[in-house]
Formats: C-alpha cells, structure tokens, sequence
C-alpha cells in the first residue's frame, strides 16, 4: 500500500482537494460563508485544509501543536503568509487566550480529523467557544470510533494489522498485545492507545454539543469517507439515510461524519 503519510506534499495536495470539493460546500449549504469570513483551523497539520479556504479569499490562521508539521504548513503556505493572509502558530490550543493573545474571533473553525484526538473533549468544546464569533460556525469531520478503522490503524508498520478492520475494539490489554506480536514499536502502540482512548462516537459527540450549548445545523455520513478517493481510489459514497439514523449501527457502517455546530 502508498504510504501517504510519508508524501507530504501528496497529502497536502489531498486534504486541500478534499477541503475545496468537500468541506467548503458542505459548509456553505448550512449559509453562505461571508467573503470578508476569518477561519481558524485547530489541528491544521501542513495545512492543505487552510489551503483551500485560502484561495476562496479568506483570511486564515493554523494552530498546531507539532512543530514539525506547523514547520511544513508556514513552508507550503509561505506565499500566503508573507502577503499577511495567513498565520501558523506551534502551540497548545489550550494555552492560547484569544484576547490575551490579541486574536481575531472565527466567523469558521475548523476540526477535521482532529476532535478523536483531544482528551477531554468536554473541556476543548467549552474552551474553543472563546475563539468563536457571535454567529459563527464550527465544522467537524472525523470516524467514527466503531468504524472499521477508527483506531487508525492503518498506521501499523505490519501490512496485516493495517488492513485488520475493528481490531481495535479489543479490549486495551489484548489490543496491546496483539501489536506487540506484530512488532510495532513503541511509540506507535501509544499513539494507538492514546487514540483507544479519545476516539469519539456519533452518539458521544451529539452529547457533547448539547451539553455545551451548541446546536447541530447540519450534518452527512458517509459509506465511504471523500479523502479514501484520494487514498484508495474508493468513489465517495454517502451513508444510507436508514443506516445513519441507527443509533449505535451507524457507528459500526460510517467511514466519516461532518458536522457544522454553532452556539444556541
């Protein structure tokens, strides 16, 4: 299998390509994006997202918490930056104020494959209210923790194990040890159990939403999640209407979700 995750021009082309053809229609069809919009993107990696909200002529900023990546996004956005369209910044969202900091508030943030990934999430729903503008929108895109690779997987070293659908949902003991028999190293099994632990449901980010005072104006299931085009060449299929109101089921069958949320 291509190793995407080492192409990292490649994968910066993908995600901008999945940004413009998916992310920012699903975004406008909730309401229009205002033109003078500003967009922040939490967790932007080298930013092809970004990219793509970038050449509509928003202003846009990037917070990462990897250096490395946040090094790659200022390089590949390098253009953007010296005009003063955009910004990256290396840093813990949890330790920016944005009016301490002197930030704008967001008209759009945007979350994309990113919330399965932060502890706490209660925590983060609350905290990223702060960079949010009266009126503005939060878009989230992730799989669903039961989905056959919702624990990422796909990272494995071991051919085997990245195509092992629902291996994950071992229980945390058998998972680590059925890693351990496949060789994968050290800091790939805690990245994975890291994951077991913050990957998020359908039904637990509806939860989440409501008990922080949000609202969902809309939301798609996917059968097959819009990047796997790019990826596996797998045509982007939207779920069942059927199947995506199971509760729990749709878990199980969703490649991917988006959402837009705002504050009630």
């Amino acid at each position: 299998m291509y190793d995407f995750h080492k192409d990292k021009q490649r994968y910066f082309n993908w995600q901008y390509e999945t940004a413009r053809d998916w992310v920012i229609p699903f975004i406008s069809a909730d309401r229009e994006i205002p033109k003078d919009a500003k967009v922040l993107e939490i967790g932007c990696a080298e930013a092809g997202v970004l990219k793509a909200f970038l050449d509509q002529g928003y202003n846009c900023t990037g917070i990462e918490l990897s250096d490395s990546r946040a090094t790659l996004a200022k390089q590949f956005l390098a253009e953007n930056i010296s005009r003063g369209e955009a910004e990256i910044l290396s840093r813990d969202i949890y330790d920016i104020d944005p009016k301490k900091d002197n930030m704008f508030q967001y008209d759009i943030i945007i979350l994309k494959d990113v919330i399965e990934h932060i502890f706490d999430q209660d925590k983060f729903m609350y905290h990223v209210q702060n960079f949010l503008k009266p009126g503005g929108r939060i878009f989230f895109g992730f799989p669903p923790w039961h989905m056959p690779f919702g624990g990422h997987q796909q990272i494995c070293k071991s051919g085997f194990l990245g195509k092992l659908p629902y291996c994950h949902l071992l229980p945390a003991f058998m998972y680590k040890g059925l890693l351990k028999l496949f060789g994968e190293k050290e800091a790939t099994i805690k990245e994975l159990l890291e994951i077991k632990e913050t990957g998020i449901t359908i039904g637990r980010f509806k939860k989440i939403v409501a008990n922080n005072n949000y609202k969902i104006n809309a939301s798609k299931f996917f059968l097959v999640n819009p990047i796997y085009e790019k990826k596996f060449g797998l045509k982007p299929r939207t779920q069942l209407g059927l199947i995506a109101a199971l509760p729990f089921i749709n878990n199980f069958l969703t490649t991917a979700v988006y959402f837009v949320i705002e504050k009630n």
